[in-house]
């Protein structure tokens, strides 16, 4: 349950268009999400080993400034924690999408409602909506954990409903033209044009899966980690795997593989064909709820990283001040919402972000994966003593690390559709290793 409430987010809802519109027919469609989900297998093994062998508070930055140098760990974390804020900024601007679409409805059977809002200030009002949702969980935040606890409560239950409900086209939609939508296409294409369109499918597919590396935190505290973690693992992966698939076959039955390319609001389209517009509308707004859920758990675990980095002396110690009543991380918290918001003004639409939060991403992914090469020999000593360690080494690990330098190398190449997002990435990735030798020189440690 930790590994598909750790990886099943809002992506599913917005990416398959991104997918569908990279893949030339439904088999790369379809083999795309199937490699994503064994990527993520791979990774999720990987860093419940390396959780296992060195079991420490502070996550990445521990981890990277063990294996590496304190300069690349604090880089990387860095990295990490403006990728996680683009995450946010991406998940509400596709809350943003939904939200619009009760408004702005897209449904081709009432296009006299479209006159509702000018079509030329839409891009606005969605810029607009997905910072007012980024500030709204920030006020929540501020009043304490217990009310954000409770909030996120709510929001999760809304969205395991929201995911059973995307699955039941495939019980209640039959529709004959629409089923032959799962059969390939004829579209011959040569092995290196084959490739370019995997890999840029794969960029939204990596997004969709990501959340497995938190298996970092949990590889210490499983009973009997050797059977439990590796069979948890697995069965996880297989429920997310079987999940999107069924998702996606609905979307592609319901919507057509042509429409889908071309869509928004895929969820929202899949109701009103099956139950009508009013479905329509009432599923964009609990969409848009499930959105907040995502934006309010950014907000509820990134400030305590950089508090975690204060502690150490890497960030200014107003980084680790807590309101005396709340306990809330206020700086840090503002800091990581104000990211949130100046990544949606910069990149205003999910595509752009989507690229640069996948690149960062890959940076991190990598990184961190083979740190469990580095571990391996220090910590022989541990070996046979009950710790999680992985069959197949070093054969998972290598794929999953070729896997991601594939998909930064696809973003790289796909520059011109992308707003150059992995040149942006490499300028963020500098500024971040200069800023550690900057900071240390006027940061200590916080005493605590």
């Amino acid at each position: 349950m930790i590994m598909v409430s750790l990886v099943i987010g809002m992506g599913i809802f917005r990416t398959p268009i991104n997918v569908a519109q990279a893949s030339p027919n439904t088999t790369v469609f379809f083999a795309t999400w199937m490699v994503g989900g064994l990527i993520a297998l791979c990774g999720a093994l990987t860093y419940a080993e390396i959780g296992s062998r060195l079991p420490v508070t502070g996550g990445y930055y521990k981890i990277f400034a063990y294996a590496y140098h304190p300069a690349i760990a604090f880089a990387i974390n860095c990295v990490i924690l403006i990728s996680n804020a683009a995450s946010m900024a991406a998940v509400a601007l596709v809350g943003s999408e939904y939200i619009t679409g009760i408004f702005l409805p897209l449904a081709q059977d009432h296009p006299e409602l479209t006159n509702l809002i000018n079509p030329s200030t839409l891009p606005t009002i969605k810029i607009s909506i997905a910072i007012l949702a980024i500030l709204l969980f920030y006020a929540v935040n501020l009043f304490g954990l217990r009310v954000s606890a409770r909030t996120q409560n709510l929001l999760t239950l809304i969205k395991i409903t929201l995911i059973m409900l995307l699955i039941s086209p495939l019980l209640l939609y039959t529709s004959a033209p629409s089923l032959q939508a799962l059969t390939p296409q004829a579209a011959p294409l040569g092995m290196y044009d084959t490739l370019k369109a995997f890999g840029v499918g794969l960029i939204a597919v990596c997004f969709t899966y990501g959340g497995y590396q938190q298996t970092i935190n949990f590889g210490a505290e499983v009973e009997n980690p050797t059977q439990n973690i590796p069979r948890g693992i697995f069965l996880g992966v297989a429920i997310i795997i079987s999940l999107y698939l069924s998702i996606n076959i609905a979307y592609v039955q319901v919507i057509g593989f042509d429409t889908l390319k071309h869509s928004s609001n895929i969820a929202a389209i899949m109701a009103n064909k099956i139950l009508g517009p009013s479905a329509e509308q009432i599923l964009s707004l609990f969409l848009f709820l499930g959105v907040l859920a995502y934006v309010n758990v950014m907000l509820l675990s990134n400030p305590r990283v950089m508090y975690a980095m204060s502690l150490d002396g890497i960030l200014p110690p107003m980084f680790a001040q807590r309101h005396p009543r709340t306990g809330v991380l206020r700086v840090a918290l503002s800091v990581f919402a104000g990211l949130g918001i100046a990544i949606v003004f910069w990149a205003q639409e999910f595509d752009k972000i989507l690229s640069f939060t996948i690149f960062l991403d890959c940076f991190g992914l990598i990184l961190s994966a083979a740190t469990l090469f580095i571990l391996r020999k220090r910590t022989q000593h541990l070996d046979g003593t009950g710790i999680y360690k992985m069959r197949l080494y070093p054969l998972l690990p290598l794929l999953y690390i070729l896997a991601y330098i594939f998909v930064a190398t696809s973003i790289a190449l796909d520059y011109q559709n992308n707003g150059n997002a992995a040149l942006v990435g490499l300028t963020v990735m500098a500024s971040c290793m200069a800023g550690y030798f900057v900071l240390t020189r006027f940061s200590q440690p916080t005493a605590i």
